[in-house]
């Protein structure tokens, strides 16, 4: 199977009005949305390195796109399309239909198409590059924050780092946290709502400190968070009670959910968004003008989140 088959039989999903030209062609030719402005990104993930050596293709695509939606949806943006640039060591058909049919699956669940990519022979990776919209001058940045916001995360924070120490330790993770860890929900409904609501937003992928502190050097402000307040799972505190291991919480990665600021006008509307969608969000902290992060509670130490280089 040469690369153009591969392509013909695994990733030709079929045609999409979004797009006048799309797998097949040098390039996509992509109709844009009047009114709105293009967000986009691209992750990489590679085998050993952001997934375990025995993943399966199914939880690898998904992970792959999925990742690269919750970039999506720390801007409030809709999803439109992506590209797929796919290196692979050999090509095993039973993986690649396993692959393919997951990330079609994600796909068709958020409404995001496929619209070109690479094939490449090498140690297996996959890089997605995602495009979505949001209404001119509506994207949640970095760098909205304001002094006497509320800060907020979604759902549960640490449960997929919990998940990969459990698997470095050779122990067996349940199965909610390792679904967390290969599987994790972009937050792109939340995102979109947040949209009018938050003033500045970003996805935790690298550990809460670091990309909260993220928000605080482009927005020019500082922080203060109750450690105690940050939402976690029965496990994760049944963990940490026994270790007082912090820093899984504080700098593990791979949770994906959403760190946001709130101004205290637009709390009512937060909190009519958490019972009209059923939505979780937790309040962990308040910005101020401290231009640092300071974390109250009995735990003082260092932690140092996930870094590439």
């Amino acid at each position: 199977m040469n690369e153009f088959s591969l392509i013909e039989t695994y990733f030709n999903w079929g045609s999409s009005s979004l797009a006048n030209l799309g797998i097949g062609d040098d390039c996509a030719v992509i109709n844009i949305d009047p009114n709105y402005q293009l967000v986009t990104s691209v992750d990489t993930l590679i085998e050993g390195v952001h997934f375990p050596l025995n993943t399966s293709a199914s939880d690898i695509a998904y992970k792959s796109l999925a990742v690269n939606l919750s970039d999506l949806a720390a801007m409030g943006a809709r999803a439109k399309y992506f590209t797929l640039a796919l290196t692979l060591p050999n090509i095993k058909k039973k993986w690649l239909s396993q692959f393919s049919a997951s990330l079609k699956s994600l796909s068709d669940e958020i409404g995001i198409i496929l619209v070109g990519g690479d094939t490449t022979k090498g140690t297996l990776s996959i890089t997605i590059n995602v495009t979505g919209v949001v209404e001119k001058d509506k994207a949640l940045l970095r760098s909205s924050a304001q002094v006497g916001d509320l800060i907020f995360v979604s759902n549960t924070i640490s449960d997929a780092a919990y998940a990969w120490k459990q698997l470095q330790n050779n122990q067996i993770p349940s199965e909610y946290a390792i679904n967390h860890f290969n599987r994790p929900k972009p937050q792109l409904v939340l995102g979109q709502q947040l949209s009018t609501i938050a003033n500045a937003c970003i996805d935790i992928s690298d550990g809460l400190e670091q990309d909260l502190k993220h928000i605080l050097t482009c927005s020019n402000v500082g922080a203060s968070i109750n450690i105690d307040d940050i939402p976690l799972t029965n496990e994760v505190k049944t963990y940490i009670a026994k270790t007082n291991d912090w820093c899984l919480v504080l700098a593990g990665g791979d949770d994906y959910e959403l760190c946001f600021t709130v101004p205290v006008k637009n709390m009512n509307l937060l909190k009519n968004l958490q019972s009209k969608n059923n939505v979780t969000v937790t309040q962990i902290g308040i910005i101020n003008d401290s231009m640092m992060l300071t974390k109250i509670g009995t735990f003082d130490k260092q932690c140092c989140s996930y870094q590439h280089f």
